[in-house]
């Protein structure tokens, strides 16, 4: 199972992430969110040890300029949440960049359209509710195609992760589930140790 963890902060949760072996760490840049981060920030990251992690961007039609000002100095993939086609993903990809791209899911018929973003490094299968932490319908989780490349968000936590795996869901993407209950965008370090020996234990 891979692990994703959106919507860190790169002083607080990094180190931990790391420590942790999470697969892939995600930073938000999208101004209407509590996690947005500016580009000072960013700078922080410069001081890890990646060591197998990745470092994910994540945005919404991102331009030119921040891709090469921000995304290509600090980051390994960028997660696209907004109307990127897939001929968008290849001008990207060309820059030397990663890409993960997110679909809002909805009902069944939405999912073929992961089929349009073949350039697509990941597929990210998402909520409409983005952050607001919807839960995914669980009649559809079975109906996702299979494999590393895809992987699934939406109110997952350690309490559901074992039912998404036996769906066969083996990459998870996280955000509000593992944050204090009442600090939007503040990570819970509990939660995150919890979650991941609860993935560590479907691993062995």
């Amino acid at each position: 199972m891979k692990v994703k963890i959106c919507g860190l902060n790169p002083v607080r949760d990094v180190q931990l992430c790391l420590d942790l072996g999470v697969d892939f760490l995600g930073f938000v840049f999208y101004k209407k969110s509590p996690r947005n981060l500016n580009p000072e920030e960013v700078k922080e990251l410069k001081k890890y040890n990646k060591q197998t992690s990745s470092f994910v961007a994540v945005t919404v039609n991102p331009s030119n300029d921040f891709l090469k000002k921000v995304v290509l100095r600090n980051f390994d993939y960028i997660q696209l949440h907004g109307s990127e086609s897939n001929e968008r993903l290849k001008e990207i990809k060309s820059m030397g960049i990663k890409t993960i791209k997110a679909l809002k899911i909805k009902e069944e018929s939405d999912i073929d359209n992961y089929k349009n973003y073949f350039d697509a490094d990941i597929v990210l299968f998402d909520t409409p509710g983005m952050e607001k932490s919807f839960k995914f319908p669980e009649n559809l989780i079975s109906k996702l195609p299979k494999g590393n490349k895809y992987a699934l968000a939406g109110s997952i936590s350690e309490n559901n992760i074992e039912n998404i795996a036996k769906l066969g869901v083996n990459f998870c993407d996280l955000s509000s589930n593992l944050e204090l209950d009442k600090q939007i965008g503040y990570k819970d370090h509990h939660k995150i140790k919890k979650f991941i020996k609860k993935v560590n234990e479907l691993k062995n």
